[in-house]
This record gives structure tokens, sequence and C-alpha cells, in this order.
């Protein structure tokens, strides 16, 4: 079969890797650009999306839309980037003019919008301002969801993601790529409060995420992380149907947040797997890993 070089649609690194504290818990820092090149090697990884990490909430470090635009512009073969739009900025209010600045960075060459971690409800009408700003600078954005305050980093939603339905509905236009434990374990129908944000393990029962994907044309999926990752592999015959339906809308990615991390070769090596099995096919393997990429983004 055909080699194809991968696009990670989910990438973070640091311009200053000697000055990045390491996380408190794991002892894991944030890769330089050129270590996250070295682990793109090993995974034939052509092209990674840098996103910044805004809102300190839950991190031991953030990270700028300027960090990521130094590290693309040394590496402009490797990387390109998102920048950081925190729906809190300037006025802290639903009134403050965003797409101010969404264009300055546009004008700079960012493709996209996010990580968007911000711990307000998705349908909070600072959160309704930014998609608002979205549709108008026709950028993507990629978000992370949280079951509730206090958990973790990310915007906020019920069981069932409600709210984010209604910021689907009212903009049409957006192109909103969902990301996290809460978005991923929404996949089956038997999802409880108590599992939401874990991995849950076990056969598919079609649950909300598939019901969402149907219904609304401006819902993509990103494959990185555990929660990706394992959304995918606790039951292949899901995976391949889903994948299959959904070619259009789903991205690989990586989310590599340290040099331990092993979750991008399992997801590797699934996907590989199913393409090499017949479970999905060329085109759809093509689609995902890179082809949904250059098409969104312009690459």
């Amino acid at each position: 079969m055909e080699t194809i070089r991968k696009i990670d649609i989910h990438a973070h690194a640091t311009a200053y890797p000697q000055l990045i504290p390491a996380n408190r818990h794991t002892g894991g820092r944030f890769l330089g650009g050129e270590e996250l090149i070295g682990m793109y090697d090993q995974l034939n990884i052509e092209k990674g999306v840098l996103l910044p990490l805004v809102d300190s909430v839950s991190q031991w470090v953030t990270m700028t839309s300027e960090n990521c635009k130094l590290i693309a512009d040394a590496h402009p073969d490797r990387f390109v980037w998102f920048c950081g739009i925190d729906p809190r900025m300037g006025d802290n209010s639903p009134d403050t003019d965003l797409p101010y600045l969404l264009n300055h960075y546009k004008s700079l060459g960012a493709r996209g919008v996010g990580e968007l971690t911000t711990q307000l409800y998705a349908d909070d009408p600072m959160m309704d301002n930014l998609f608002s700003a979205l549709e108008e600078c026709d950028m993507p954005v990629i978000i992370h969801i949280s079951p509730r305050f206090g958990v973790g980093y990310g915007i906020i939603d019920d069981l069932g993601l409600p709210r984010l339905e209604r910021m689907l509905k009212k903009h049409p236009a957006m192109k909103l790529i969902g990301h996290s434990q809460p978005f991923w374990a929404e996949i089956a129908a038997d999802l409880t409060e108590e599992n939401r944000n874990r991995y849950p393990q076990g056969k598919v029962t079609e649950g909300r995420l598939v019901k969402l994907m149907r219904d609304y044309g401006n819902l993509y999926c990103d494959l990185s992380a555990g929660s990706g990752a394992n959304a995918m592999t606790r039951d292949p015959e899901f995976a391949a149907r889903f994948l299959t339906e959904f070619a259009d809308r789903v991205f690989f990615g990586c989310d590599i947040c340290a040099s331990f991390n092993t979750h991008p070769f399992k997801l590797d090596a699934f996907l590989t797997d199913l393409r090499e099995s017949g479970g999905i096919s060329e085109e759809t393997y093509r689609k995902i890993v890179r082809g949904n990429a250059e098409r969104m983004l312009g690459l």
C-alpha cells in the first residue's frame, strides 16, 4: 500500500523548552519544536497544527499564539498554527469585537482557533459571541469539553451535549472540531455522569455524538489523545462504521504533551490495521490522516 504522510491536527510545543516547568504530577513537559519533529518522524507525520493554550485553568504552563507562530516560522515545512482566543478577552463581554483579534492573527498566518479550553458553558453569551466571530472570519475551532466547573479544563456541557447542539444549530457556518473525554464518550448510548470524563470500555451502541454528527454538518471530530484513541479502539467494528460514514469530518491527531506519550502510536497502528484489513477504504484512510486537514486548512 502507498505510504501516506499524515497531518497532526492537534499539536502542542514550546519555543522555550529550557524554560518550561514539568507537570507537577507526571514529571513530563511540553516538547520543543525539534523534539516534536523527532516523534513525528517515528509516526510518519509530515506536518502538525500547533495549538496555543491560553487559559491557565488546570495547566502548569500556558502557550501563546505568538509561541506557536515562532515555532511554525522556524519550521515552515513541518508546522502551521492556530491562534488562542479566550472569549473573555478584550472587554470580558458578549459584545467584544473578537473579529478584530481573529483577523489580526489570520493576517499573520493563523489557520484556526484553539485549543479552546475556557471554563464557560458552551452556550454562554461570550462563547456565543466567539462562535459568531468564527463564522464571520471563516476560521475553524478545536474545543476541549469538561463535564462541569472545577473538573480539569474545557468548555462546560451537560450529558448529551445539549448546549453544544444549540451553538451548532445557531451557527451553521461555524466549523467546530470536538475533542476530549466528555466529547468522545458520547459515542455510546449507555453513558453516565460517572464515566463521561473517563475512558469507557466495551462494545458501542450508537449514542448522542453519532446523532449530532448526522444532524450537523458543521461538527467535526479530532481523534487525538487517549480520548480519541480509546473511542476508536474499544469497538473496532463500530469504529470502522463511524469512520466510513463520517470520513469527510474526522481528523487524525496526536496531542503529544510529553516524550512518554504513547497514544498516537496506538491510534496510528489501529488505523493502519483497519486500512490493511479492509475495515476502512484507502480513500477513507487518506481523508482522515491527511486529506481533510489539507482541505479545511488550505494546505
